[in-house]
């Protein structure tokens, strides 16, 4: 069957489609990419479709049998539209299942839920589409953590405002894993999974960072009010506020789940000492 995976020039977008490629043989897999020039390197059809564009998605999905929509990244109030274009547009051309990485958040009052309460409208559009249906909602990624290590080698310490809660982390390798088994395996058809692996915490994710980089870092806890104002400075209004709101849930313990990961997947999530001991053993690091 003709698998499409929207946004395949993202990172998860990427991630998915390669592992896909590695099931079924790349024939069978069609990327979407509203810039298609960013995803030829993947080495399979890529074609144009651009969230806005109902018209760009009834030519991409023509003669494709399931499609894998990755949860847009613009302002909450412009998402729905744009996920009910891919919708329409998959019903419209015959599209028989629907997958959609959704993500996970307790209903809480930070600046984080009006992306959480989008993804529960799209979710909801999706089951009252008439298509079949598979929906994961995503823990958050570990790797921004792994990445920003130089910064926090400079800070000499991980400082946020999520105190002592506990947050669903998970991978972007171990989402495409699952992810390819909800495309490709029916009988995961019509239930939505809680993807992520141990719930940590942030002193125990900075203590995975010592160990693996070899670094002395501390945990600082901030109040709620002064990480918004801090990510603002860093990251601009909207990024500023949609990290800061992610972190507001995790102290509010919002941003811890009961993974249905092994259901979805087949197996059990990676472990963090596995996880974060294959990280040493990566020179590029």
């Amino acid at each position: 069957m003709k698998v499409a995976v929207t946004t395949a020039s993202g990172l998860l977008g990427r991630a998915i489609i390669k592992t896909l490629v590695a099931r079924t043989g790349k024939e069978n897999v069609i990327g979407i990419a509203r810039t298609p020039e960013k995803a030829k390197d993947l080495g399979i059809e890529i074609r144009q479709g651009d969230y806005n564009s109902r018209e760009q998605f009834d030519k991409a999905l023509r003669g494709i049998e399931v499609v894998l929509l990755v949860s847009g990244m613009d302002h909450p109030d412009k998402r729905i539209g744009q996920h009910r274009n891919v919708i329409h547009a998959a019903k419209g051309a015959g599209v028989r299942k629907m997958v959609y990485t959704s993500i996970f958040g307790k209903k809480g009052a930070s600046t984080f839920d009006a992306i959480v309460n989008s993804n529960r409208q799209t979710e909801k559009d999706i089951r009252d589409s008439g298509l079949e249906w598979s929906i994961g909602r995503n823990g958050l990624y570990i790797e921004p953590d792994v990445e920003y290590i130089e910064n926090y080698k400079k800070e000499g310490k991980v400082a946020n405002c999520a105190g002592e809660g506990l947050a669903s982390y998970t991978t972007r390798d171990e989402l495409a894993f699952a992810y390819s088994k909800m495309i490709l395996y029916d009988n995961r058809n019509s239930r939505i999974f809680n993807l992520a692996g141990e719930p940590i915490t942030q002193a125990q994710l900075t203590q995975y960072l010592n160990s693996t980089f070899g670094t002395s870092l501390s945990y600082e806890a901030m109040t709620p009010g002064d990480y918004l104002e801090h990510q603002k400075k860093i990251n601009g209004e909207f990024l500023g506020t949609v990290i800061s709101g992610i972190y507001t849930k995790i102290l509010n313990g919002e941003s811890v789940m009961e993974s249905q990961y092994r259901q979805a997947a087949g197996r059990e999530h990676i472990t963090w000492d596995a996880y974060f001991k294959s990280l040493s053993k990566n020179p590029s690091l």
